[in-house]
């Protein structure tokens, strides 16, 4: 609470319980209310406490305490050990504590005679003032004007399953931005794509949530039917564990296919394999009559479930690459340490997580597979640059700098993609950057590396390897809990990644990638989507609240222009176009980009559903907040990715994916923003909202129909046996993380458990 020179006014007491204020409806003040009661809340909270109602101070105030509840746990620290705006000192708190109970109060004579004890309490404030700013002295300073010195206490507010913080104060605003998402068990940091779109979803359900209290209403019954023929697919498409590596594999000319579509995308980008190794090892296998090396056969099945989500626009595959990755998995888990020690293993468990990504198997879980991964490279020794080691082949050398890289660049990128903070820092090794090689120079006696401004193999991954400090900087600045979460430090970093962006772009027009080998262009737009991502992600915290506050109005430019290079990047408007059956006639390379956002799961869906999302939020806030006497004009370009969403949403069922949560989102989306265009009232848009449910329903148990049809017919190829398949709980659990049921799960009470409601899981705690 701020204090003023002229005293406190007297602020009217809540008398709401938590929940009913939060929604902005009417309490009956009993316990519980009516309210929790409809909504199952087992804990109907009333309190006044008095940071509910912060003021703003004066213009000549210098000093604000922002106070939230705490968690148990004592969330103050010295100045001097933790030197963070966003951690105040025991004594500030107490002084707050003080200041606050006697401006609380009315003026009585003990009130009067503690005066002395509150100018005390002022002094140690200002005192901690000038150890705070000599604490941060030499800090990196902010690109803007700084405002008056301001302590704002972040204390960590938790209420039920997130964690929020009080944002540090910019220009006299203070916002509180989510830190992050707890959900079954799972922490999601600000680098998660769902935190930044939580707001828009949130009045949707909660308009919808008196409708469809009745479990028998057509909106639930639709969802449950989908999910049970979901379950059926999915269980059908699983094996049973473990699964032993067999040298089963597809024919020859299929093979070959899905060899060259791993080989002109993700290996240009991730360098894992050396190509000419590998192909000879391939040749060799269809023309051998001796027992095939099950060690290379579980890396070529990985290679090949790769390529499987990019071989058609159907994902006819599916059920193969999952199988060849239970397979894998198997090969892995394996306790046979001292002959695993290779370059080869190294190979197998890069390529694991790649396809457990993008095929979805466990793909919630690769972040702690990539920690592993990076700990048994360490251990091996790939952080000491071979230089600094005993003598190596220049093969040996480049292929450890490059798998480490690799290495590196997956525990960035999964944790970017599921919101945790990386495992790594940069003076954790000295492996230098990989050499300008092509892969057939490494066979040669002492080759020597082509100049920096000459295209190779190695050109994309070397220039996307010179921005992995800024990236790191981010990643860190999102998920970390001791981050110095400020907007200043917001705007420091995107000019860090613009700047590092802008480099990356000369490096690859100086040695000419973009008029280089058609197998390249997959590379070059996944490089600059990456780059994209990162750069909305920083942004992405503040997009909500900058609809409301103009202090934030680049990052909702930043947000929004962004999204629309994202979606055509990887969501053209091809896409609406009814998809083709596979011919291998086309042209040798198809959009492999547009076609693997269709069919694989993981970073490439994301870009797309964040995007949309983003878009949509735009398009709904303009339309709440826009003043006009006529219709209020919306970008052209805004609304046509809005519908487009939904066409390639349905796409994305068809190409065999089981979640129908992405597209009936979307068609809510779409509805709002509909409803808000016509000026329909409140009661008229909950109607349009339930009847595209279950339009949206009946669209997408249709596909999941004729999905359930085709793979009971077709089963799967390769000789694989369909009677392996079983249901199973572990077959049964999320459908895909990508639309996690984290969406709302913000409170105990859920307005959206009908529509997100999955089998119960054992809490990890």
């Amino acid at each position: 609470m701020t204090m003023s020179e002229s005293g406190p006014r007297r602020r009217r007491p809540a008398v709401s319980c938590t929940l009913c204020r939060r929604r902005k409806t009417r309490c009956d003040r009993k316990v519980p209310c009516s309210n929790c009661v409809r909504s199952k809340n087992a804990h109907c909270v009333y309190t006044s406490h008095p940071s509910d109602h912060p003021r703003r101070p004066d213009h000549g105030q210098r000093t604000e305490l922002v106070f939230a509840q705490a968690d148990g746990r004592n969330p103050y620290l010295s100045p001097v050990d933790q030197p963070s705006l966003s951690k105040p000192s025991t004594d500030a708190g107490h002084a707050a504590a003080s200041i606050v109970g006697s401006s609380t109060n009315a003026p009585t004579p003990t009130s009067q005679a503690s005066g002395r004890e509150v100018e005390a309490m002022k002094s140690r404030i200002r005192e901690l003032e000038e150890q705070l700013a000599k604490a941060t002295q030499g800090a990196p300073q902010a690109s803007v004007p700084a405002p008056v010195v301001t302590v704002s206490a972040a204390v960590p507010v938790v209420d039920q399953s997130s964690l929020t913080y009080v944002d540090s104060q910019l220009f006299g605003e203070t916002q509180v931005i989510t830190r992050s998402i707890i959900h079954k068990s799972r922490m999601f940091g600000q680098s998660h794509w769902i935190n930044g779109i939580i707001g828009l979803c949130r009045d949707i359900f909660e308009a919808l949530e008196p409708h469809i209290v009745d479990e028998t209403s057509k909106a639930i019954s639709g969802v449950q039917k989908c999910k049970a023929l979901a379950r059926v697919i999915k269980s059908r498409r699983t094996p049973s564990w473990p699964l032993s590596p067999t040298s089963i594999l597809p024919s020859k000319e299929v093979a070959d296919e899905l060899v060259d579509c791993y080989l002109r995308t993700f290996e240009t980008v991730y360098r894992v394999l050396h190509v000419p190794t590998f192909r000879r090892d391939y040749d060799a296998l269809w023309v051998s009559d001796a027992e095939p090396d099950i060690p290379f056969i579980v890396q070529l099945k990985l290679v090949l479930a790769i390529g499987a989500t990019i071989y058609d626009e159907q994902f006819s595959l599916r059920a193969s690459a999952i199988q060849w990755i239970y397979e894998a998995q198997t090969f892995i888990s394996e306790p046979a340490f001292k002959s695993r020690r290779s370059i080869q293993f190294l190979q197998t468990n890069i390529l694991l997580l790649q396809a457990r990504e993008l095929v979805n198997v466990g793909a919630d879980a690769i972040w702690t597979s990539a920690g592993s991964l990076y700990r048994s490279a360490v251990y091996w020794g790939l952080h000491r640059d071979p230089a600094n080691l005993c003598k190596r082949t220049t093969y040996v050398v480049e292929m450890r700098r490059r798998l480490w890289n690799t290495i590196v660049e997956l525990n960035l990128h999964t944790s970017m993609l599921l919101g945790a903070p990386p495992s790594f820092s940069l003076h954790e090794y000295d492996t230098a950057l990989p050499g300008n090689f092509d892969d057939d120079q490494l066979a040669a006696d002492a080759p020597v590396p082509k100049p920096d401004n000459e295209l190779t193999q190695m050109s994309i991954a070397r220039a996307l390897c010179k921005t992995l400090p800024v990236r790191l900087a981010v990643a860190r600045f999102l998920n970390d809990l001791g981050s110095n979460f400020t907007y200043e430090e917001v705007l420091r970093l995107d000019a860090e990644v613009r700047a590092s962006y802008k480099s990356l772009c000369r490096v690859l027009r100086e040695c000419n990638a973009s008029n280089g080998p058609k197998s390249l262009q997959f590379a070059i737009r996944s490089v600059d989507c990456i780059m994209h991502r990162y750069l909305a992600a920083l942004h992405m915290p503040f997009f909500p609240v900058a609809s409301r506050e103009s202090t934030y109005a680049f990052s909702r430019n930043v947000v929004i222009e962004t999204s629309l290079k994202l979606w055509n990047a990887v969501c053209p408007s091809s896409l609406t176009v009814s998809p083709r059956p596979h011919d291998s006639t086309q042209s040798p390379y198809p959009d492999d980009l547009t076609r693997l956002t269709v069919c694989a799961s993981g970073f490439y869906r994301q870009l797309g559903m964040q995007a949309g999302l983003s878009v949509a939020t735009e398009l709904s806030a303009q339309l709440q907040q826009g003043e006009s006497l006529g219709p209020v004009p919306l970008r052209p370009d805004l609304l046509a990715i809005l519908d487009a969403m939904r066409a390639w949403n349905l796409r994305v069922i068809e190409a065999g994916d089981t979640n129908i949560k992405s597209y009936l989102l979307t068609c809510l989306v779409t509805a709002q923003i509909e409803g808000l265009k016509r000026g329909i009232g409140k009661d008229q848009l909950v109607e349009s909202y339930l009847q595209t449910v279950e339009d949206a329903e009946g669209k997408c148990y249709a596909i999941l129909e004729r999905l359930a049809a085709r793979d009971q017919v077709e089963g799967m190829i390769g000789g694989i046996d369909p009677d392996a398949f079983d249901i199973s709980p572990e077959g049964m659990d999320d459908w895909d993380f990508m639309m996690t049921d984290v969406l709302l799960n913000q409170s105990a009470v859920e307005p959206t458990s009908w529509m997100f409601n999955e089998i119960p899981q054992v809490p990890l705690f």
